[in-house]
């Protein structure tokens, strides 16, 4: 049998792939090709490889490629099974006068074909071929090889098609494939293109395993991106602004990246843009920062004027989408300014090293002060119906950023919105579970596709208790909380904390979060013990909280490294008893 027929036999593949969506009902196929049948009886009762392919070759000419529909794949595919498939794919010996991938690429085609269907593409004998289909993918070759093309592209069609079921990209990473894409982009041969579409999907599939089993491959894409994301002149840079978020590690990222993504979007940003140019910029430069806080950005003149330029552009982007009301808010590009405005709030309040001018943070103050003043009137118009949506606590974790640092400007707006804030974070609270979800949410929202890095606090008090550690010191915010219970809830999210570092748990592992918390809420309680004495008294949670203190201090003492909680408690303990 020739090359001729084996390539013939090939386009049975091909056809499968090449079919529409529009399935027409196999005895209507039938109906206009009544030969078909009869040549699937040949290929099942075919005896021997040669009577196999003659039958191969019938289907083939009998079947054109928009006749071509799910079930006539599924009786190709009970014609063929796998045994002649596997044979193909294996085989080391070709007929004379072909290259010794012809068989293979007849293999791949076959597959290809039972791939459309997503029964057989989750099938054993399918997942067992993806390291195999994988080595096809950086095989070297003739580049203008028409069959070795055909291979590589039905080689793409099967892992797609593993991908799509549920398990497959676990199946795909186990099977080596992260890598072998990985190479085949950086080779820039055929289909490379098709490689790095996969990697996204695989990427965004399942980030964590990825990293695990290629970590130094998806590297040296990461790199390869860095260097195109910096010398691109074209529309090209702003898709790379898309798929650059996907390729950030879990750990730390190469310090030649860095500069070459912030040199990237210094270039973008500094350009008039449209909002679709502009957009994906901001998320890729709220993931960096989300990942590597300010390291990205280089110190000197040219960084703190790149640093004040993505504040104010956040800051712009936030009141355009949350003071007009009745606006559809983009949540994922929103969410991302607020990483860089907790960024800007950062380096405004930094005393040393900052990268920011005091003349640029006098300026930086002002503009956030115009956002947050959008922030809290969109929170004034939530509604109960939307106190569980991940952007609401996205923008509560704004706000208590902005209210850690500053309370004395809008002051009026803050004290207007303090009942809603102390009842969503007693919703939230009595929820945890669902609490600890919309973190996650959030965490996924814009600053990463897949929440990479730290995560997000798990309830809006903790967010919370620094601003209002100020806010309790001035008379009328804290005749408010006092009014909508927040000493109460305070109280018994304390106690919840103070668990954790009781002697039943592993204090080693003790989240620095958690005991910042606590030295918070003592310090708040101080504050009420000192401007509110009544309520100590008549408050019944406060007697709870004093028998707590009381008969956990001298545990506390003796833990190491809780020292400065000790202090706290102790104080708090005396004032209270007093």
């Amino acid at each position: 049998m020739s090359c001729c027929d084996l390539a013939a036999a090939g386009q049975l593949g091909k056809a499968g792939i090449m079919a529409s969506d529009c399935e027409p009902a196999l005895n209507q196929a039938e109906s206009r090709n009544p030969t078909l049948e009869r040549y699937l009886g040949a290929l099942r009762e075919a005896k021997n490889d040669s009577e196999q392919f003659a039958a191969l070759l019938l289907v083939t000419k009998a079947v054109k490629a928009g006749d071509i529909d799910a079930k006539t794949r599924r009786r190709i595919f009970d014609a063929v099974g796998f045994t002649f498939p596997n044979r193909l794919l294996t085989t080391k010996e070709a007929p004379d006068g072909c290259p010794d991938h012809v068989l293979r690429a007849l293999g791949v085609a076959l597959l290809a074909c039972f791939c459309s269907d997503p029964e057989l593409a989750a099938h054993p004998q399918v997942l067992n071929k993806i390291p195999i289909l994988s080595t096809f993918l950086t095989a070297r070759g003739d580049p203008d090889d028409a069959a070795r093309r055909s291979m590589i592209d039905d080689t793409y069609q099967c892992l797609t098609a593993v991908a799509g079921t549920p398990r497959g990209p676990r199946h795909l990473i186990a099977g080596g494939t992260v890598s072998a894409l990985c190479q085949a982009y950086l080779g820039h041969g055929y289909g490379f293109d098709q490689a790095l579409a996969l990697l996204v999907g695989l990427l965004a599939a399942a980030e964590t395993q990825c990293w695990k089993e290629a970590e130094p491959d998806l590297l040296a894409v990461l790199r390869g991106l860095s260097e195109d994301f910096q010398k691109a002149e074209d529309a090209s840079k702003f898709e790379l602004c898309q798929l650059l978020p996907l390729f950030l590690p879990p750990t730390t990222v190469p310090s030649e990246c860095l500069r070459d993504l912030q040199a990237g979007l210094a270039r973008i940003l500094g350009s008039k843009l449209s909002s679709w140019q502009r957009n994906p910029a901001l998320k890729l430069a709220a993931r960096l920062a989300h990942a590597c806080g300010s390291d990205w950005i280089p110190v000197g003149n040219s960084g703190s004027k790149f640093l004040a330029l993505l504040v104010n552009l956040a800051c712009v982007e936030v009141r355009l989408a949350l003071e007009e009301t009745g606006t559809e808010v983009k949540e994922d590009v929103v969410t991302a300014c607020y990483a860089l405005m907790e960024l800007g709030i950062q380096e405004c309040t930094r005393c040393e090293q900052s990268l920011l001018k005091e003349p640029q943070k006098v300026q930086l103050v002002s503009i956030m002060k115009e956002a947050i003043g959008a922030v809290i009137h969109y929170l004034l118009q939530v509604g109960p119906e939307k106190q569980k949506e991940p952007f609401v606590f996205a923008s509560v974790r704004i706000l208590g950023a902005w209210l850690a640092e500053e309370t004395s400007s809008l002051r009026k707006e803050v004290c207007q919105l303090l009942p809603f804030l102390v009842r969503y974070a007693k919703t939230l609270y009595e929820e945890a579970e669902e609490a600890n979800d919309l973190s996650q949410q959030v965490a996924t929202l814009a600053i990463s596709p897949t929440a990479p890095g730290p995560t997000w606090p798990g309830d809006a008090l903790r967010l919370l208790l620094p601003g209002w550690c100020h806010l309790t010191v001035e008379d009328g915010p804290r005749e408010i909380l006092i009014k909508e219970g927040a000493p109460s809830l305070l109280c018994k999210y304390f106690l919840q904390q103070w668990e954790l570092t009781s002697p039943g748990h592993d204090t080693s592992v003790l989240p620095d979060s958690v005991e910042i918390g606590l030295q918070t809420c003592c310090h708040i309680f101080l504050n009420l013990v000192v401007t509110a004495p009544g309520l100590i008294k008549r408050d019944a949670c406060f007697t709870s909280l004093m028998n707590t203190l009381m008969t956990s201090l001298p545990s506390l003492v003796q833990q190491p490294g809780r020292l400065l909680l000790a202090a706290n408690v102790a104080t708090l303990g005396l004032l209270m008893a007093r």
